[in-house]
């Protein structure tokens, strides 16, 4: 074996150094993509804590407008059974007032017509 090497060989040492870098520069393009990649994951999951938080806040205040909204409801509701109360009330003593009103009509009108028939059988 000689010390110099054949142009096959050197043909073959090229070969390998350009798959070399070939290789090289393949895993520089993968650890870039991967890189790249895991960026966008932590940012797409930052974007989705942010939705989830966002979404939370907006359910916490709609159940808090809720309960307003029912308390409010439940106010009014007591508000509406004590007008009726009121109302019943009312209806109840005009009922009376019309009740006495057209028994003191009755009685009057009794009087006038015993005061026609004194009046008449006097003459």
């Amino acid at each position: 074996m000689s010390a110099e090497t054949s142009p096959a060989d050197d043909s073959l040492e090229s070969r390998i150094r350009e798959a070399e870098r070939r290789l090289e520069e393949a895993a520089t393009l993968a650890a870039e993509a991967e890189r790249r990649a895991e960026e966008e994951i932590k940012a797409l999951e930052a974007d989705l804590e942010r939705e989830r938080g966002e979404k939370e806040q907006a359910l916490a205040a709609a159940e808090q407008r809720l309960g307003e909204i029912e308390a409010q409801v439940e106010a009014a509701e007591k508000r509406v059974e004590a007008a009726e109360s009121r109302a019943a009330t009312v209806e109840a003593t005009v009922a009376d007032e019309l009740a006495r009103a057209r028994g003191s009509a009755a009685q009057w009108l009794q009087e006038q017509l015993d005061t026609l028939r004194r009046e008449a059988e006097g003459q």
